[in-house]
Formats: structure tokens, C-alpha cells, sequence
């Protein structure tokens, strides 16, 4: 089975989605056979490449609101991540352009890493309050997470894998996503936004079900079937 999700570095109530769903996942008696794949959306293409305010202030600008509104703002899902098992300095992240640390994911999908480095992407943006769009600091975030540094610079001297990126972002939109989260199980069924853990689970269990379905037994004796003890006559 396969999710593929559509989110951004930059967006917390996508960080609170993926633990959802890992906690969603945690409890899933098939989770072994489960590959996640993560998709690229920005929430913001223009956002500087030099990051020049605080996501704080970039909110209080964009939504007309005061510096305290905007704080209050960012609170709300400062506690709910919280309540996740995660805390983070989301006061002090960096309105920045999230582009080339999609590429690397994209990137990282190829070595194997995509996990671990999505993980440390968000990580670096919520928890400790890292500037993503400094290509010093994807660097180390990318190495960090096990990605070879060569191909890792690479990547970030050039445009490769950008094409990537916008194919994912046409496909969102292609499904009618307008914002992230956006969750697809195999293909089937979407989605959107950082649901509750049990609607995860509840969604993991019929989309299992519906492609391994179990067998329906009709009939059955004790008579006429052979078991481990031998055959009854």
C-alpha cells in the first residue's frame, strides 16, 4: 500500500499531519508493507531566498493582524503539536523559500532517505528554528540525514530535480488540493489536512481491506480435509 503526501517544510499543520499519521501508522499491523512518499506544495513560492522576517511577521503582513494576533496565531498550533510530542521555537522560524529543500527530497527519494530527510527538514524549520532556504544549512540538514554530500552539492549549484517539484505541485492541483496536508492512499482515496489519528487508522484499515481482502469461508466439516494430525477417514 502506498500514501503519497503533499506538504510543505514550512507548513505546521503538515508536521502535525505526519505525526498523525506515524501514530496512525504505529498502530497498523501492516505498516511494513506501507510506503510513504512525500510530494512537494509550496505555500508560498515567493517567498524570499533570503529570508528577511519572521514567519511571525510574514502572518501579521499577509492577514492584516497585529504582531500579538499573529503570535496568538502561531500559539494554537505551537500546543497542538505539543500534545503531539513536539516542541517547537515556532515564534522564531524564518518566513523562507522552501524550493531547493523540496529538490533535495526529491533527491533523497532516490538514495533512500526521503524519510529521514523530511523528518530533519521540519525538525530544523519548527524545532530549532533554522533558516531552509541557506544553502550552507541544507547542506548539513541533507548530509546530516544521510544523503551523499557530493550529490547533495550538486544539486543545490544547479536545477536539477526542479522539474520534479512542479510536476508534483501540477498533480496536487490536478487533484483538486488548494492546500496541505493532502493524503492519497493508493490512489483511491484523498485526504486533506492534519486529520485526528483515528481517522488515519480507520482509513489505513479499509484501504488494506479492500485490496487484501480476506477469504469468506462458505463451508466447512471435520470430515474430508486433511490437517497436521493427518487425514480422518
Amino acid at each position: 500500500m502506498r500514501i503519497d503526501i503533499w506538504s510543505d517544510i514550512a507548513c505546521p499543520w503538515c508536521y502535525i499531519g505526519k505525526r498523525r499519521l506515524e501514530a496512525a501508522l504505529g498502530g497498523f499491523a501492516h505498516a511494513d508493507d506501507v510506503d510513504v512518499v512525500y510530494r512537494s506544495f509550496q505555500l508560498d513560492p515567493t517567498a524570499p531566498t533570503v529570508a528577511t522576517e519572521t514567519a511571525q511577521e510574514m502572518l501579521a503582513n499577509k492577514y492584516g493582524v497585529s504582531p500579538t494576533e499573529a503570535a496568538q496565531m502561531q500559539a494554537r498550533v505551537t500546543e497542538l503539536a505539543a500534545a503531539e510530542g513536539m516542541a517547537w521555537r515556532h515564534d522564531e522560524t524564518v518566513h523562507a523559500n522552501t524550493f531547493d529543500a523540496h529538490r533535495l527530497l526529491h533527491l533523497a527519494k532516490e538514495t533512500g532517505h526521503q524519510a529521514e530527510l523530511k523528518e530533519a527538514l521540519m525538525r530544523a524549520n519548527f524545532v530549532e528554528a533554522r533558516n531552509l532556504a541557506d544553502a550552507a544549512t541544507l547542506r548539513e540538514v541533507a548530509v546530516g540525514a544521510g544523503l551523499p554530500a557530493d550529490r547533495v552539492d550538486t544539486v543545490l549549484a544547479g536545477d536539477e530535480f526542479a522539474a520534479d517539484v512542479r510536476a508534483d505541485i501540477e498533480q496536487a492541483r490536478a487533484y483538486g488540493a488548494t492546500g496541505v496536508p493532502f493524503f492519497v492512499v493508493d490512489e483511491k482515496y484523498g485526504v486533506s489536512g492534519a486529520q485526528p489519528t483515528e481517522l488515519f487508522s480507520q482509513l489505513l484499515e479499509r484501504a488494506w481491506s479492500e485490496t487484501h481482502p480476506a477469504v469468506e469461508m462458505v463451508a466447512g466439516a471435520a470430515d474430508g480435509a486433511c490437517g497436521p494430525d493427518g487425514c480422518p477417514i
